[in-house]
């Protein structure tokens, strides 16, 4: 099979074949490389190995042939160049931010993030003298209001978690690119399937591979992806000397994970469509937003933007807290959690969990209140999670 070839795999083969190396053992799965490290034939051989002279992998924290195969599967589904695994999605997304800057840096933000991604924005980075700006990311004329002459990173989700606000990716990244600045994005909420920021000119991309990557609540997960030269000189040495890899068990999780992420996602997103178009019309729902929804605030953005809709729905339910959590205690069906991307649906009240370290006046502005709900759709027939949803709002 020619390279050219694969290049041309649409996304479902991608995920089956992409990356797989073979041992001589012709195994048909692939294989789990529980190794810390590596032997060399000669002492100069490791000499070579260590000055780049000579391919192979020295140690596991830098590189592992089943962490290899995930990323180069996840630069297939991705059209990126390169791509390093992490430990979890966290990890991903410190280490993009991180390398990319220094003290006397300046970063600018969308504000709708998800709480630790916000507290590194807020926290962490003004520690170490890197100023940062957050905005409301989905009006371009803020990004641009934002710049100063010491910006160099722009960062933000989209879909935004957990309000699914719609970022213009390309309009940004015109912007950061006429002052040389950066663009990360962080596509969990998507998907590779659903958006392509790299196509849409975003110059990295993160994700929690915890998420819809595994997405069936296994293991930990995070991958970087962007073009070999940044990766080479940017990240990779923060990579090698802070130690945030992937184990290859999980690696090995993850790309049995991607073999069906097709299959899973376009039936999350088609359950989600449908549960969104069920609370739109509810009385006892207050506002409904949801990405393949028509009076989604972003709609025309959307159709440009995004392949599909998405397998999270964020609502409103009338009552406050208290009638979101006795909504959330009713459900037989969805479970109470804060992760997503699951094959069981999940909900979770985001102002009391993912964001409860933001003020109250931050949750408000990004449009999280106390009868906030988030719930990410699994794979369950969705005339029964209708049913579940239902009763339980009665």
């Amino acid at each position: 099979m020619t390279n050219e070839a694969k290049r041309n795999w649409k996304p479902a083969t991608q995920m089956v074949h992409s990356g797989t190396v073979r041992t001589a053992f012709g195994e048909t799965s692939e294989a789990l490389f529980l190794t810390q490290g590596f032997v060399y034939e000669t002492a100069g051989a490791a000499e070579r190995r260590f000055k780049d002279e000579e391919p192979g992998f020295i140690y596991s924290r830098y590189a592992n042939p089943t962490v290899d195969m995930f990323e180069k599967r996840m630069c297939a589904l991705e059209g990126a160049e390169d791509a390093r695994a992490t430990a979890s999605g966290m990890a991903a997304v410190a280490a993009a931010l991180l390398c990319s800057v220094q003290a006397g840096d300046h970063v600018v933000a969308a504000r709708a993030l998800f709480g630790s991604c916000r507290w590194i924005i807020e926290k962490l980075m003004p520690k170490y003298g890197v100023e940062t700006t957050l905005i409301d990311g989905t009006k371009n004329e803020e990004w641009e209001k934002a710049v100063r002459p010491n910006t160099k990173l722009f960062f933000f989700e989209s879909p935004t978690n957990p309000t699914l606000e719609v970022i213009d990716i390309a309009a940004v990244a015109r912007i950061a690119n006429s002052i040389g600045a950066r663009v990360v994005v962080d596509n969990v909420f998507a998907t590779p399937l659903h958006q392509k920021p790299l196509e849409l000119g975003a110059h990295v991309v993160v994700y929690s591979a915890t998420k819809h990557i595994d997405g069936q609540g296994r293991c930990l997960g995070g991958v970087i992806l962007s073009d070999k030269q940044w990766i080479n000189e940017q990240l990779q040495d923060y990579f090698r000397h802070t130690g945030p890899s992937l184990s290859p068990f999980n690696a090995w999780t993850l790309l049995k994970g991607l073999e069906t992420l097709p299959l899973r996602v376009r039936q999350q997103t088609e359950n989600a469509s449908r549960i969104s178009d069920f609370l739109a019309e509810h009385p006892s729902i207050e506002r409904v937003i949801y990405p393949g929804r028509k009076d989604h605030p972003q709609a025309e953005l959307i159709s440009r933007q995004m392949k599909g809709g998405s397998t999270l729905i964020c609502f409103d339910v009338k009552g406050g807290k208290e009638g979101a959590f006795k909504f959330a205690d009713a459900l037989e069906i969805v479970k109470i959690s804060n992760n997503l991307g699951d094959a069981k649906s999940l909900i979770t009240h985001p102002g009391t969990t993912t964001h409860k370290n933001l003020t109250e006046e931050a949750r408000v502005a990004i449009g999280i209140n106390g009868g906030t709900l988030r719930i990410s759709v699994g794979l369950e027939d969705a005339d029964d999670l209708i049913a579940d949803i239902e009763r339980a709002l009665a």
